[in-house]
């Protein structure tokens, strides 16, 4: 910056000064007419110190916002912002403020901030604009000697913002745990050439909604972009405990069930060192946007694609038995939430005018900053636990596989608390084990709710069959049980139908329950087993979810590093082990990607998912079966996600993501498939995994792919054209035409 021959500058922060002529003070006031904008003066000292209470920096400085002339910056100097919002002023009508204390002097804002306090994006971008390159000054022994310690005292408003800018990338550095947790969510999910903002929107998207959904899932589904998105970053729809991230795949498995059980996420994220005002305001309006029928703000097309399933959902309102939708908000960023009246003030009013759209049961707003993001972070790696009063127990004798078994009985308000979280919303996760998920208000379940709501409630205990938890870490301590990492194998209906009776639920109302600690996976599979042999649940189901889910684990993790994926056979057990994320395989989209790449019918994966479903146990994860196929269909998906993730492949193409699988089978192996019980099945696989198996073969075999579906696509990627059968079989035929 240009420097005065005394080594010290005292820059007016003022609009009214023409744009490069600071104006330097020394020991006097600054002065400005009324009405005029303005800011305290800041000073940047060469080689002097003055004192900057509790803000030392020991780099080249800039204060931003004020004027600037064509040699203030160089390129790579940190910028330091500093930005206050409200009147400063001490002088009536415009209200009391700072104190700026100062060499060999003093003084004092006698106006509001500028505008560009206001936007400090705006400011950023000025002084990007001034940067030139720094060796058109002076040599770099001169541009060493600009290392000063700025030191300044204000009392400025509770709202006030301090952050710190590189003004060579544009970033706000985050605090040192924070960007360590950032640094590892990053590696694990292979997304660390991401720029940190974006890779920040991810982070936030995934300790938050990571709360409200029970499988894995890739938060590149959630994350809406930049640009017409209306101040939100993630936007996730959590149906009956699955994310929807299809309109046509919600509005076929909305069809095949009886109710809706919704909860809308939201999530901000910024890494600025505080809260703002401004920014909780374009995120109430941005949501209260997305839920118009004629929004006033541009979408693109991920916030598109969200308010298609949200303008499903609403469609479908009969099926919400349980009440409206939730509506969670969740504004994450790196500084702290210390109660400041304007911010809640802003938060409280945008919870009001959601709730006043009469669209939700329940609104929540979040405002989460550097503590709570380092508790939701470790919750993600943390095994789910819980603590509880046992008393009314008998223990079962010793039996082989089974550390300690318990039967007996707590109250409902007890057992409520093992399966809800602390918004007291059912965890769905605990019963990814159950086999049969929530069946809605059939005949059983609305006999069970009626029972809760009459004079006999007491009655509960005689008539129900009881809940049964199998836990691999059981700790006993008199009467007070310390239960980790557990599931309820049974008692998936009950558990569903006291949480919606938690208001009829009293003292009298007692649950009979089976606790059992074991880490024998056969034990528990046949406790599985047992304890759900309901006629809906048939033989083929629990060997699919059982013994095949057993042997797909160990076989996708009997391969080296680098070609090792990981089965995801009971939700988040891979959650605390330093793996690649990216390299988990949920059971359904190894659904998805089998029956795309071998039954050759991509066309069903979202249209028709749930006649995949009713495959299961024959078709798919049939007795018999060999591994190499799932594991080659899995392989290929994984491969296909990190070209999309890492933009090698355009995003227009996401939709036909299940036909590039298929295509991509068939060009690395023509030749006809065999049964899936075979043995030539190994050498059919074999042949495409060391394809896929390198990297430079992979990448020209699904550029291959892709050009064959683009080819058949003629540019039109509406799902009408790509998810029907005879898209698949002109895929199929360019495939077979194409192939050498």
């Amino acid at each position: 910056m240009l420097r005065e021959t005394s080594q010290s500058l005292f820059c007016a922060l003022d609009g009214a000064i023409l744009f490069g002529h600071p104006v330097a003070f020394r020991s006097r006031r600054e002065e400005h007419p009324h009405g005029e904008l303005g800011f305290a003066a800041v000073i940047l000292e060469g080689h002097r110190y003055v004192d900057l209470h509790g803000l030392d920096i020991f780099i080249p400085g800039m204060a931003v916002d004020q004027p600037f002339g064509f040699h203030d910056l160089f390129v790579d100097d940190p910028v330091l912002v500093i930005d206050a919002i409200g009147a400063v002023h001490d002088e009536p009508p415009n209200a009391a403020g700072p104190h700026v204390n100062r060499a060999n002097g003093g003084g004092e804002a006698v106006r509001p901030p500028p505008l560009p306090q206001m936007f400090p994006d705006y400011a950023f971008d000025i002084t990007r604009k001034n940067m030139v390159n720094e060796e058109s000054h002076a040599g770099i022994n001169e541009r060493e000697s600009r290392n000063v310690k700025i030191e300044m005292a204000l009392a400025l408003p509770s709202d006030s913002r301090y952050r710190l800018y590189h003004p060579h990338r544009g970033e706000r550095f985050v605090d040192r745990i924070t960007e360590s947790l950032l640094s590892e969510f990053s590696r694990e999910r292979e997304l660390s050439a991401m720029p940190e903002d974006k890779r920040f929107e991810h982070f936030a998207s995934y300790i938050t909604v990571r709360r409200q959904h029970a499988e894995t899932f890739d938060t590149a589904d959630i994350v809406t972009g930049s640009g017409g998105d209306g101040g939100i970053d993630a936007i996730a729809v959590v149906v009956n405990g699955s994310l929807v991230t299809d309109v046509e795949a919600f509005v076929e498995q909305a069809d095949r069930i009886g109710s809706l059980d919704v909860t809308f996420i939201f999530v901000q994220a910024g890494r600025s060192q505080s809260f703002e005002t401004a920014k909780i305001g374009q995120f109430q309006f941005g949501v209260l946007d997305f839920f118009k029928d004629h929004p006033a703000l541009t979408r693109n097309k991920a916030i598109q694609q969200s308010a298609d399933i949200m303008s499903a959902i609403y469609e479908r309102s009969p099926k919400f038995k349980r009440g409206n939708p939730a509506c969670r908000l969740f504004y994450v960023t790196t500084g702290r939430w210390l109660n400041d009246p304007v911010l809640e003030a802003r938060r409280s009013a945008t919870v009001a005018d959601l709730q006043a759209t009469g669209l939700f049961r329940e609104v929540e707003f979040l405002c989460i900053g550097a503590d709570g993001i380092q508790k939701l972070y470790n919750q993600t790696k943390n095994a789910l636990s819980r603590e509880f009063t046992f008393a009314d127990r008998a223990v079962v004798p010793e039996i082989n596989g089974v550390s300690e078994a318990y039967l007996g009985f707590v109250s409902a308000q007890t057992f409520l608390s093992i399966v809800s979280d602390e918004d007291g919303d059912i965890i769905k996760s605990i019963f990814y084990d159950n086999v049969r998920d929530w069946q809605a208000y059939n005949q059983v379940n609305t006999e069970i709710k009626e029972t809760l709501a009459s004079a006999h409630k007491a009655r509960f205990v005689l008539m129900n069959n009881g809940i049964t938890i199998v836990a691999r870490t059981v700790r006993p301590t008199g009467n007070r049980f310390y239960i980790e990492d557990f599931q309820i194998v049974n008692g998936c209906q009950t558990s569903h139908v006291l949480a919606d009776s938690r208001d009829q639920v009293d003292d009298s109302v007692m649950i009979p329950l089976r606790l059992i600690g074991t880490q024998d996976e056969d034990v528990i599979g046949s406790i599985v087993h047992a304890t759900n042999r309901q006629t809906e649940v048939k033989s083929e189901q629990f060997f699919a979810v059982t013994d095949f889910a057993k042997k797909l684990e160990l076989f996708f993790q009997s391969f080296t590093n680098g070609k090792r994926l990981f089965y995801e056979r009971r939700s988040h057990q891979y959650d605390s082990l330093p793996i690649e994320k990216t390299r988990i395989v949920t059971p359904s989209n190894l659904i998805k990607a089998f029956a795309a790449t071998y039954l050759q019918e991509p066309h069903a994966t979202t249209r028709n998912f749930g006649r995949l479903t009713d495959q299961i146990g024959k078709e798919i994860f049939g007795q018999g079966h060999k591994l190499d196929p799932y594991y080659v269909a899995a392989l290929a998906l994984y491969k296909l996600e990190y070209l999309f993730r890492n933009q090698r492949i355009d995003a227009v193409y996401k939709l036909a993501r299940y036909q590039i699988l298929l295509a991509a089978r068939i060009l690395a192996n023509p030749a006809s498939l065999p049964r899936m019980n075979s043995n030539d099945m190994e050498t059919h696989c074999k042949i495409i995994n060391d394809i896929l198996w390198d990297a430079v073969k992979s990448d020209d075999l699904f550029t291959r792919a892709v050009t064959v579906v683009g080819d058949v696509a003629h540019s039109n990627f509406g799902s009408d054209n790509i998810r029907v059968l005879p898209f698949t079989e002109k895929v199929i035929a360019h495939c077979r035409a194409t192939a050498p």
